[in-house]
């Protein structure tokens, strides 16, 4: 049912926790499915240096925060900006189409950690 991908990003997920002094930070949560993330960015020079998650959900839901803190690191704003679930849900090989709503959590936490960096930062 899940890629080898969506379980390696499940069962060994990358950069869980906060980040304290955080530039931008983003949450998203389906209040029908419970599904909560949180997605904390640091900012250097207009990209993204580090990226952080905390999620409440399925297995989808933590497997979409990890690649997500995965390919938005090194990116600019404006790339990063163009992430959307169909790029997440690539990156995982796939996700069930029941669980594709987790792709848009993911997409959609990140924008608004992006635009909470630029409501921060607005000159």
């Amino acid at each position: 049912m899940y890629s080898e991908k969506v379980m390696d990003h499940f069962m060994h997920p990358r950069n869980i926790g906060e980040i304290p002094d955080a530039d931008g930070i983003g949450m998203e949560g389906n209040p029908v499915c419970g599904d909560v993330m949180k997605i904390y960015i640091k900012v250097k020079d207009d990209r993204i240096v580090d990226a952080k998650f905390q999620t409440f959900g399925c297995g989808a839901a933590i497997a979409v925060s990890s690649m997500v803190t995965e390919i938005v690191k090194s990116k600019t704003l404006d790339e990063a900006l163009s992430i959307s679930k169909a790029t997440i849900a690539n990156e995982l090989d796939g996700l069930p189409p029941e669980k594709m709503h987790c792709s848009n959590l993911g997409a959609d936490a990140l924008k608004n950690a992006i635009v909470d960096y630029k409501s921060r930062h607005a000159q």
